[in-house]
């Protein structure tokens, strides 16, 4: 299958939401991206319509038709619910406009439709078959290929309107070239299987974007006659309303993936019988068609649009023979591995789903159950990581055991100051019993809330301020935390009790030291100073003892 459905890889973010909605799980996640598994696909476009980040786009083959008009004689085939996507325009406006685009001309596909619906009664009339499914959406024939291979043999195997009508241009215009333009994303890859019938196709949302890059508007020129019974195609019973019914037959109408698998459930277990089953991919059929869902377009005006363009009277149109409108539906089943139990329970083992109780089988992941989940992780389809509930729990329990195990008392408030989590390490240094339980008490309960409520006013953080707690004796540096995107407090205590009793014990050595050191020099003061007066006293002494000597010795 060629990527008609492509993948923003920087666009996805792991959000799961198109495995959730992919109706046969044919996405694959690895290296955080979710990638479409190309032979399970069958381009439904739920994956495209619901991601929420654009990461899915479909492929523009605008530049292509570009190419195509410039070098050959091309015409449009233009699906009926083209009234539905252009409002109030006639087949006749849609054509002038694509003339203005190079094209040679354009006509409806209903015209197509007409030559498959006439298909469908002689199949009916013919007996050739107890069920037969309408085989005009390629999604349900490919789901069919694919995945429920056992209706093959009931799924008509004639033209799409589509290719019937691309055959019934070339026929008119030798040579010419086809472009079919409408809702769907799964005809590009219809018109690349069956090749030699339509050369390109165009969503609606493309040939929108081709028409405003050349400034060209779609003028309303002309009303159009109200024929055509097939024009009704596009809205869910539109095939079967347009077609003449065979009395003792029962006609079905399905649509939604959801409901088209159940039919085929019940197919394959043999439950319908003598039954023409038109069945659509798209919940109201192409009215509804990706691209129109992607726009959130109005289902009821389109149906009214489609009503309202849609004849009470069939198209005239030459029916080609039977063997000319044949196609061959090929079996593309898909080669599924069931793992045996043992590999499934030890991947449960290790997203930590060790009981059916913790099988919460929640959908998060995108799978329904958790061993849909397990089965895809054995396929290498999804990992481990993708279950939110075991990447929540294995978080919390990290969480906690760094909390639980940090020597730093932490304290969470919320913002009526109620006391949200607790660890047995502010416990032991508030003098606590661990198996005191304080969640949801007011934390004035165990402590002063002033500066919490200051934090909370005026949203400032405090890193490491020393408080002493008088009622516990204990010394801590607090660091206060207010978070406003998660609306919590969150606080960590430090018990530095024991290195403010070392300080304190240092400072009375060292006032101690200090006293004793003064001492002394008071007593070596003292002593110098007796010296020093002894000596005053001895050298007066000395003095006077010479003076009288001298004088003795002057008499003499």
């Amino acid at each position: 299958m060629t990527e008609c459905l492509q993948t923003k890889k920087s666009n996805c973010k792991n959000c799961y939401k198109c495995i959730r909605h992919c109706p046969v799980k044919s996405l694959k996640f690895t290296d955080g991206q979710a990638h479409i598994v190309r032979d399970e696909c069958v381009l439904c476009g739920e994956c495209y319509v619901v991601c929420p980040q654009n990461a899915k786009q479909i492929r523009s083959d605008v530049e292509k038709a570009k190419q195509l008009v410039l070098q050959y004689d091309v015409y449009a085939s233009i699906a009926p619910s083209f009234v539905a996507w252009f409002h109030n325009k006639s087949i006749h406006d849609m054509e002038q406009a694509l003339i203005k685009l190079g094209f040679k001309g354009a006509d409806e596909t209903a015209k197509g439709a007409y030559i498959v619906k006439r298909q469908y009664e002689k199949m009916i009339e013919d007996k050739k078959s107890r069920i037969i499914i309408s085989s005009c959406c390629h999604t349900v024939n490919t789901l069919i290929q694919r995945h429920y291979t056992g209706a093959i043999p009931y799924l008509a195997d004639v033209l799409s309107p589509m290719l019937a009508h691309a055959q019934m241009l070339k026929d008119e215009h030798k040579g010419a070239k086809v472009v079919f333009i409408g809702p769907c994303i799964s005809k590009k890859d219809e018109a690349e299987k069956y090749k030699g019938y339509v050369e390109l196709v165009l969503t609606f949302d493309e040939l929108d974007e081709w028409l405003k890059s050349e400034n060209i508007t779609i003028d309303n020129q002309k009303s159009e006659c109200k024929v055509g019974r097939t024009r009704s195609f596009p809205v869910s019973g539109g095939i079967i309303g347009s077609m003449d019914k065979t009395p003792g037959y029962h006609y079905m109408i399905v649509d939604g993936m959801e409901n088209c698998i159940n039919a085929l459930e019940n197919i394959e277990s043999e439950e319908i019988d003598n039954c023409f089953i038109e069945m659509s991919a798209c919940r109201g059929s192409c009215i509804n068609g990706p691209p129109a869902r992607r726009k959130n377009s109005n289902i009821v005006g389109s149906i009214l649009a489609v009503n309202q363009n849609t004849g009470a009277k069939d198209f005239s149109v030459f029916v080609p023979d039977s063997e000319k409108l044949k196609k061959e539906i090929r079996f593309e089943g898909v080669h599924k591995i069931m793992p045996g139990g043992t590999a499934v329970e030890e991947i449960l083992k290790k997203m930590g789903k060790t009981s059916i109780e913790q099988e919460l089988n929640c959908g998060s992941c995108g799978y329904d159950t958790c061993r849909d989940k397990a089965i895809a992780v054995l396929n290498g389809k999804a990992d481990l990581t993708m279950c939110l509930p075991y990447l929540k729990e294995k978080a919390e329990s990290f969480s906690d055991a760094i909390i639980k195990n940090t020597p730093n008392g932490v304290i969470v408030l919320n913002e009526d100051l109620e006391i949200q989590q607790i660890n047995n390490a502010a416990k032991g240094i508030l003098n606590i019993s661990p198996s005191t339980d304080l969640l949801g008490s007011p934390v004035s309960r165990i402590l002063d809330p002033i500066d919490y409520i200051l934090a909370l006013k005026e949203g400032k953080n405090c890193y490491y301020k020393r408080k002493y707690f008088a009622e516990y004796k204990k010394y801590v540096d607090e660091t206060i935390i207010y978070d406003k995107e998660y609306h919590v407090i969150i606080i960590i205590m430090k018990d530095v009790t024991q290195e403010e009793k070392i300080k304190a014990l240092k400072n009375k050595q060292s006032e101690a030291a200090i006293e004793i050191a003064d001492k002394v020099v008071e007593k070596q003061m003292r002593v110098v100073q007796e010296i020093a007066l002894l000596l005053g006293e001895t050298t007066a002494e000395t003095k006077i003892a010479l003076a009288k000597l001298k004088e003795t010795m002057e008499d003499e």
